[in-house]
C-alpha cells in the first residue's frame, strides 16, 4: 500500500490541484500501483506492528484540503474469523461523536437557535438547579451545594461544565457507591463549579440533547439531514444494516498478559435515543471527509458546515491557562491513564484538544486532536493543512501498542511531507 499518484489524487480532487502529495492504496492493489518511498515507509511501519502482534488490524488515512494523500489497511479486523481489514472497514468510535455533536451545536449557534454564553437551562430545563459535589461527610455521605452559576453551552463544549466520567473521576465512583442507593441524591452531580476546572465527562451528552431540543429532531435525523448526509458520509449512523455489519470490526480486549482477545460480536439493537458523546460508528473514509471540511474552514466541495469565523473560534482555546487532556483512570480494563503529550501545554476548544506546544516530528503547535475509546484517533493540524485519521478496535483505551502505532503513522506523514 502506499502514497497516492498525482493522477490519482487529481481525479479524487475533481481535477484540483494537489500538492505535496503522499501515496495511498488499498492492500489487494498494492502490487499494480505506483508508489512512493515515504508511502512505503508508513506502509512497512503499520505492517510491522500487526506482524508482531501489536495490534490486530488498522486503517490510517490522511489528507489535505483537497486530496487523500494516504490510506493504508492492515492486518484483521476480526482475529477469530481471519477477515482481513479494508479502507471501508466499520468501527465504533465512540468519543470521536463528540465532534459531530459539536458542530451541529455550533450550526445552531449560526442560526440563533442556540447561544454558547446564555444559560443552557433555557433550552434544556434539566440543567437548573445543578447540584455541586464538595465533599463528603460521615460514612461517606456526599455534601451538595447548588451551583452558583448556571452552566453555558460554551462550558458544555469545553468540557469545563462540571460534569466528569466515572471513568477518569474517583470522587464521582464514590458519590454513585452511595447515591445509587439513594433516590433522593441527583444521578449526575456537578464536580466543580462550572467554568472553574476542565474535566472530560458526559456534557456533550447535554449538548446532544439540547440539539434535538432546539431543532425539533432527533440526533440521528439531524446529523443526516445536515452533516453526514450532505458530505456523503453513508458509513456514519447510530445503528447498522446488514451490509455494514459484515464490515464491522470486532474488538479486542489485552488481558494481563498482553495477548490480545478477540471478542464475540455485538448484539446490534436500534436505540431508542441518541448520545451526544458516545455510541456511534463510522469508517477511515467517512470521518476524513468530516476533517477536511474543518480544515477547508468549514466547506467540502459544495457543503458548507460551518463559517470559516466559527471554525476558527472551535478550533482557539476556550479555557484560558487551565490544563487539559490528562486523565488518571480509575478502571485499567477499560483505560490506561491519559497523557498523549508528556510535558506540552494542552488546552480545549470548542470540540478538541489543542496542543500549545509543537510535536517533536509530528504535528505543529495549535494542532488539534481527539479520540474514541476503542483506539480510534484523529488529528487537524491547519499551519501544515493536514488532517489525519488511525482507526483500531482494542481496549483498554490509551493502549501503548496502539499509542505507538498512532505516533509512527504520524511520523511518517510529516516525514513524507518534508521529502515533498
Amino acid at each position: 500500500m502506499g502514497l497516492l499518484t498525482r493522477r490519482e489524487a487529481l481525479l479524487r480532487a475533481g481535477g484540483l490541484a494537489a500538492v505535496g502529495l503522499i501515496p495511498a492504496a488499498n492492500e489487494s492493489a498494492a502490487a499494480s500501483r505506483p508508489e512512493s518511498a515515504q508511502g512505503r515507509d508508513i506502509d512497512r511501519a503499520l505492517q510491522a506492528r500487526v506482524g508482531a502482534g501489536q495490534i490486530p488490524g488498522v486503517v490510517a488515512m490522511a489528507a489535505n484540503k483537497r486530496s487523500v494523500l494516504y490510506e493504508g489497511a492492515f492486518g484483521l479486523r476480526n482475529m477469530a474469523r481471519e477477515e482481513r481489514m479494508s479502507t471501508d472497514t466499520i468501527f465504533r468510535i465512540a468519543s470521536m461523536v463528540k465532534l459531530l455533536t459539536s458542530v451541529a451545536a455550533l450550526q445552531l449557534v449560526e442560526q440563533g437557535r442556540l447561544r454558547l454564553d446564555e444559560p443552557a437551562a433555557d433550552i434544556d430545563p434539566s440543567l437548573a438547579s445543578a447540584e455541586v459535589l464538595v465533599g463528603f461527610g460521615a460514612n461517606d455521605t456526599p455534601q451538595l451545594r447548588l451551583a452558583q452559576k448556571p452552566i453555558t453551552l460554551r462550558q458544555l463544549l469545553s468540557h469545563t461544565s462540571g460534569f466528569s466520567y466515572l471513568l477518569w473521576d474517583p470522587n464521582l465512583v464514590r458519590y454513585l457507591k452511595v447515591a445509587r442507593h439513594n433516590p433522593h441524591l441527583p444521578r449526575k452531580p456537578l464536580m466543580f463549579e462550572p467554568g472553574t476546572r476542565w474535566a472530560y465527562g458526559s456534557s456533550l451528552d447535554n449538548v446532544g440533547k439540547m440539539v434535538e431540543i432546539a431543532s425539533g429532531q432527533d440526533l440521528d435525523r439531524y446529523f443526516r439531514d445536515h452533516i453526514t448526509g450532505p458530505l456523503g458520509m453513508n458509513d456514519t449512523a447510530f445503528s447498522l444494516n446488514e451490509q455494514q455489519r459484515a464490515r464491522e470490526a470486532s474488538l479486542h480486549v489485552r488481558d494481563g498478559h498482553g495477548k490480545l482477545l478477540p471478542q464475540p460480536s455485538e448484539r446490534h439493537t436500534s436505540p431508542a435515543t441518541f448520545s451526544g458523546g458516545g455510541g456511534i460508528y463510522s469508517t477511515a473514509p467517512d470521518y476524513l471527509t468530516l476533517l477536511q471540511a474543518l480544515l477547508n474552514g468549514g466547506s467540502l466541495r459544495t457543503t458548507r458546515l460551518l463559517r470559516p469565523e466559527t471554525v476558527a473560534l472551535m478550533s482557539a482555546s476556550q479555557i484560558g491557562n487551565l490544563q487539559a487532556g490528562i486523565l488518571k483512570t480509575t478502571n485499567p480494563a477499560l483505560s490506561n491513564d491519559v497523557n498523549f503529550f508528556p510535558g506540552k501545554r494542552l488546552r480545549w476548544g470548542l470540540a478538541h484538544m489543542i496542543n500549545l506546544d509543537p510535536v517533536t516530528n509530528g504535528r505543529r503547535a495549535g494542532s488539534l486532536s481527539w479520540a474514541g475509546l476503542f483506539n480510534t484517533y484523529y488529528w487537524i493540524d491547519p499551519s501544515m493543512r493536514i488532517a489525519a485519521v488511525i482507526m483500531m478496535q482494542i481496549l483498554p483505551f490509551a493502549d501503548d501498542r496502539a499509542l505507538a502505532a498512532y505516533r509512527q503513522f504520524e511520523r511518517g506523514v510529516y516525514h513524507a511531507f518534508k521529502q515533498a
